[in-house]
C-alpha cells in the first residue's frame, strides 16, 4: 500500500471540520505561511511544512485540555505519516508533552507558533494596520511589556530561537516576513500612507 502524504487540501478540510472559530483558523494560516517561509530558508520541503503549520493546532478549540495529545489520534486515524505526526505535536514540548523538536522544521514550528501571536498582535496595535511597514523594533518593544500579549509565553520563543542557532532579531524579522503573504487574509491589510 502506497504511503499516504497529506497535501495542503486534505489539511485544511480536516483543520476546518475540527476549528470554528476564526482566529484560531487565522493563527493557522500563519503559522501555515511562516513554515513555508522558513522551509525556502532552508531549501526543505515547503509543501511538507506548511501542511504541518497548518494543521498545528488541530485540536486545540475542542480539547484544551489535551492539547497535542488528540492531535496525534485524530491524525493517526486519518493515516498521516509518524514523521508529520511527531513534527505536530513536538511544538508542544515542555507545555504539555516531553516531545523534544530536533528537526529543524520541528524547532522552527516550536518557535514561531507563539511568536506568530505576538507579531500579529503588535500589528494590529499599529496605525497602519499593517505588516508590511512592521520593524523589528515595535516588536522587541512589545515583547518586554509582560502585560502585552500577555498570552505569548516570550520563554518558549528565545529557547526556539536558540535550538535553531538564530539571533531572537533574525527570528523575529523572518517570521514577519513569513506572515506576509496572508495578511489579507488574516486581517492585518491596512492601508500604508506613503
Amino acid at each position: 500500500m502506497e504511503k499516504y502524504i497529506p497535501n495542503r487540501e486534505d489539511a485544511y478540510k480536516l483543520l476546518t471540520e475540527h476549528v470554528q472559530d476564526q482566529y484560531q483558523i487565522n493563527h493557522a494560516l500563519m503559522v501555515e505561511s511562516v513554515m513555508r517561509h522558513f522551509a525556502k530558508l532552508y531549501d526543505e520541503d515547503v509543501e511538507k511544512w506548511g501542511v504541518i503549520g497548518l494543521i498545528h493546532d488541530l485540536d486545540f478549540e475542542k480539547y484544551p485540555e489535551q492539547h497535542c495529545a488528540m492531535t496525534e489520534k485524530m491524525l493517526q486515524e486519518n493515516n498521516w505519516p509518524e514523521d508529520y505526526i511527531r513534527a505536530v505535536i513536538s511544538h508542544g514540548w515542555g507545555i504539555v508533552n516531553d516531545v523534544e523538536p530536533i528537526h529543524t522544521m520541528e524547532k522552527v514550528l516550536y518557535t514561531i507558533d507563539e511568536l506568530t501571536g505576538l507579531i500579529y498582535a503588535t500589528a494590529i496595535m499599529r496605525p497602519s494596520n499593517s505588516l508590511y511597514d512592521l520593524k523589528l523594533k515595535s516588536v522587541k518593544k512589545k515583547w518586554k511589556q509582560s502585560s502585552f500579549a500577555a498570552g505569548v509565553d516570550r520563554e518558549i520563543i528565545a529557547k526556539g530561537a536558540e535550538l535553531l542557532g538564530m539571533d531572537l532579531g533574525k527570528v523575529i524579522e523572518e517570521t514577519i516576513e513569513g506572515m506576509k503573504p496572508v495578511s489579507e487574509q488574516v486581517g492585518l491589510n491596512g492601508e500604508l500612507s506613503n
